[in-house]
């Protein structure tokens, strides 16, 4: 193994993966630590701060003991890259302490804040300034929240000495000795506090949100020093942190997207898709969120996200609630046994609809059974959701910004079957490309480190890097891919 390395670290909701990287952008060490997360009645969901942070080290620990094992030298790490569970946010006080538990992005506590902040005529105006939907998924209503219902926490905002971070900060604050108090563009733009225009806090939004006294982070680009830090002596010496980004901005700048009309999406329970928009932001009219993908330097490139509700949990009902089939790797060939749908189609709103149909009050349905169909059929329609589902936001996407795609990364449990990535393919016409790296995060966080610590020398030697991936290409004849979704979008109506 020949250095310099870069250390990456991917905190996620369920736990932390720590990945050391080589020069060539290829993985050598690995360590995972689980996390525990805490539902609570009433929406709430909740983790540790404190927990968050031992995790961490611990996932380091692991990470730096294979890496030594594998005959690495520690002292060749140059740099970290750290990528972070968007959204979920933590408040302390002056003297690093926590005002509450970690609030967690899937948190549902501030449903009612939203339904206010609607009425209360601010939807426009946080829609123009931030690109956000007023919803519980993004940091600032649920903040919001606890200044309404937590006596601590009020007082201490009032008084201006509560700080608010999102874990990239948290993580920083506390692997620095409080010495840093920083975050990132992307992970800024998910608040509801940052204007996406001027690139800084929106003070104005900040007051009416009666979290004026509010402490925030200064911002800068994914790409430049943070601190450094010993991991509380993991390390014999201090390395710089020179990389921070929030998890799906690292997936997609991992992947490759670094032009406009290269997006990625992420083939899971759901799914997140990611398109490059360039330089300027660009407002949507179809459902769409408007955020920053990317930053190095004083470049800032802009990105549109749909968020697509179900997508594997799909598959995952057919086997688990309905048992068609024992083993989920069986989908792709039960799908490919028969020519196509036959009229079938099967509407995946379980929890409602998502971008760009947000129809939450949805149900699920499948629709077009006769007596010649089978189960084959079915699963079959469960898998084709998926492309169809993708292709709606790409379609209202393309529309919002008069930007073609150019191609699709893909990543996901979901990129193993062949069918849907095929299907996906030929339904878009474009190329879609499976890097087949699982950890694709801490992939774009250790690119966006090496890049500011000299270890990549710039994005097009980044393009030349994992170039082992399995690119689809679209089928000569796509005309049953481009009739089913002619039936999807009667059933979607």
């Amino acid at each position: 193994m020949n250095g310099p390395f870069i250390l990456a670290i991917d905190q996620g909701t369920s736990s932390t993966k720590t990945l050391v990287f080589d020069k060539m952008g290829a993985a050598v060490a690995r360590g995972v630590e689980a996390l525990h997360t805490h539902y609570l009645d009433g929406g709430l969901v909740e983790q540790d701060p404190e927990e968050i942070y031992q995790n961490v080290l611990l996932s380091v620990r692991k990470c730096l003991a294979d890496f030594e094992q594998k005959g690495g030298i520690i002292s060749e790490i140059t740099a970290c890259g750290i990528s972070n569970q968007r959204e979920t946010f933590v408040l302390w006080d002056e003297n690093g302490k926590p005002l509450c538990p970690a609030v967690v992005w899937q948190c549902k506590r501030s449903v009612a804040v939203c339904e206010k902040l609607k009425t209360s005529g601010l939807e426009g105006e946080i829609r123009e300034k931030t690109g956000l939907l007023i919803d519980p998924y993004f940091s600032g209503s649920k903040v919001i929240w606890l200044n309404e219902h937590n006596a601590a926490v009020k007082a201490t905002i009032e008084a201006g000495k509560a700080f608010f971070g999102t874990v990239d900060t948290w993580l920083l604050y506390k692997l620095t000795s409080g010495a840093a108090y920083l975050t990132d563009h992307t992970n800024a733009s998910r608040t509801l506090f940052f204007n996406l225009k001027t690139l800084d806090w929106d003070r104005d939004l900040l007051g009416k949100f009666d979290l004026q006294n509010l402490q925030l982070p200064d911002i800068q680009a994914s790409s430049s020093f943070f601190g450094a830090t010993d991991f509380e002596g993991l390390l014999q010496t201090k390395i710089n942190v020179t990389g921070m980004i929030g998890d799906s901005h690292a997936a997609a700048f991992g992947e490759g997207c670094f032009a406009p009309g290269v997006a990625k999406a992420t083939l899971g329970t759901g799914s997140s898709i990611l398109m490059n928009i360039g330089k300027e932001p660009k407002s949507s009219k179809n459902g769409m969120v408007t955020t920053i993908g990317w930053s190095t330097g004083d470049h800032v490139e802009y990105a549109l996200e749909g968020v697509i509700v179900t997508c594997g949990a799909t598959v995952l009902w057919l086997k688990n609630n309905l048992g068609m089939f024992g083993d989920i790797a069986d989908t792709q060939e039960m799908a490919n046994s028969v020519r196509d749908n036959n009229g079938v189609y099967l509407v995946p709103a379980f929890s409602g609809l998502g971008a760009p149909h947000w129809d939450m009050s949805r149900k699920a349905s499948i629709t077009g059974l006769t007596f010649d169909c089978n189960k084959n059929h079915v699963v079959r329609a469960a898998l084709e959701s998926i492309p169809y589902q993708i292709k709606d936001v790409i379609t209202a996407m393309e529309s919002d910004t008069g930007i073609l795609l150019q191609e699709l990364k893909v990543d996901g449990g979901l990129t193993a079957n062949t069918f849907v990535v095929q299907f996906l393919a030929d339904l878009l016409e474009k190329p879609v490309v499976n890097l087949g790296f699982p950890e694709v995060s801490a992939l774009g966080a250790a690119y966006l480190a090496g890049l500011q610590a000299g270890v990549y020398k710039d994005i097009a030697f980044l393009k030349n890097l994992n170039t082992n991936h399995t690119m689809l290409l679209p089928s000569p004849d796509n005309a049953i891919a481009r009739a089913g979704y002619k039936g999807w979008q009667e059933a979607i109506g």
